[in-house]
């Protein structure tokens, strides 16, 4: 135990080199701010916490890369305002067009702010634009009931195009898409080779319990362990403070893979929800954001099918 309590301090001071936006809730304004990683590299990091009117739903880490030839945006938040607010950030700090748009996977904070990129290319997989579609509405109505005003005048733009794998040349910049499972059906990991910079959008949390609406907990831990043999100097997490290793990724993991064992035991034992919400907790991820609103969607979420499991003789992999 006390182990867990030096490794949870030592995570929440990591946590606070996090450059939290400055919100200002009476004028809406995201009060976002870029980062440079690398030389032509970007995050604009959002609060690492759970959707509220106090950060304008905005939990994601957004970025931009400028290629010499126009700006590639990763991502474009959870609002048309905030989609607005990104791109005059952007236009302030880079003399460049933005040129194309990238999403890594469904989820709304990736792009309910296109409205603001009507106008260019928006790229996700085809899994992924037909999670968007499907899911549209319900993610409007969802984070209007949490964010309000925020989200005013919020409309679902989807992607326009389609994104393909593999090496990715825009002006003079070498980047390169690598698509994994397990968080969603499709999620996609890009990578600048010039600076090592990865944004690896919803397969990696820092610091933060994951979300899970659309996980599948056995392919997302076969994803980090491909994901994690891939070098990298910079790792941009969807969610959670921008690291210079790869420790997010042994986070990610230890926190499945105790879910995953709690889980399989709690239904071979025949426990009720409630009381595996009531049963102890490792103290390191007591101490992660969001987790008193996060780890009860992760039971909901994923604990029937564990019961399923059991209930099937073992035949359905949670």
């Amino acid at each position: 135990m006390k182990r867990l309590l030096v490794i949870a301090l030592l995570a929440a001071g990591a946590a606070l080199s996090q450059t939290a936006p400055k919100v200002d809730i009476a004028r809406l304004d995201y009060g976002l701010a870029a980062r440079l990683l690398a030389p032509g590299v970007w995050v604009v990091e959002g609060t690492n916490a759970d959707f509220s009117p106090a950060n304008g739903c905005n939990i994601i880490n957004t970025g931009f890369i400028a290629t010499g030839a126009g700006v590639i945006v990763v991502n474009t938040g959870p609002s048309k305002r905030y989609g607005e607010q990104l791109r005059a950030l952007i236009e302030r700090t880079v003399r460049e067009p933005v040129v194309q748009v990238i999403h890594l996977n469904l989820h709304p904070d990736y792009f309910l702010g296109n409205q603001a990129f009507a106008d260019v290319p928006r790229l996700a997989t085809d899994s992924t634009r037909a999670g968007m579609a499907r899911e549209a509405k319900a993610y409007e109505d969802n984070l209007y009931r949490l964010c309000g005003d925020w989200m005013k005048g919020t409309q679902a733009v989807l992607p326009s195009g389609t994104a393909m794998l593999g090496p990715l040349r825009v002006g003079g910049r070498e980047m390169e898409l690598r698509e994994y499972r397990g968080h969603t059906d499709s999620d996609l990991v890009l990578v600048d080779k010039a600076s090592g910079v990865v944004f690896a959008g919803g397969l990696v949390f820092a610091q933060r319990i994951p979300t899970t609406p659309h996980a599948q907990v056995g392919a997302w831990l076969g994803s980090l362990q491909s994901f994690s043999a891939l070098p990298l100097k910079t790792l941009v997490p969807s969610h959670g403070p921008v690291r210079n290793d790869a420790s997010a990724v042994g986070q990610t993991q230890r926190y499945l893979q105790w879910l995953d064992r709690r889980f399989t035991q709690a239904a071979e034992q025949g426990v009720e929800m409630n009381e595996l919400l009531r049963a102890e907790v490792p103290a390191e991820f007591l101490g992660w954001a969001a987790f008193g609103t996060e780890y009860t969607r992760n039971v909901a979420h994923l604990y029937p099918r564990y019961e399923q499991a059991v209930l099937g003789g073992g035949k359905a992999k949670p």
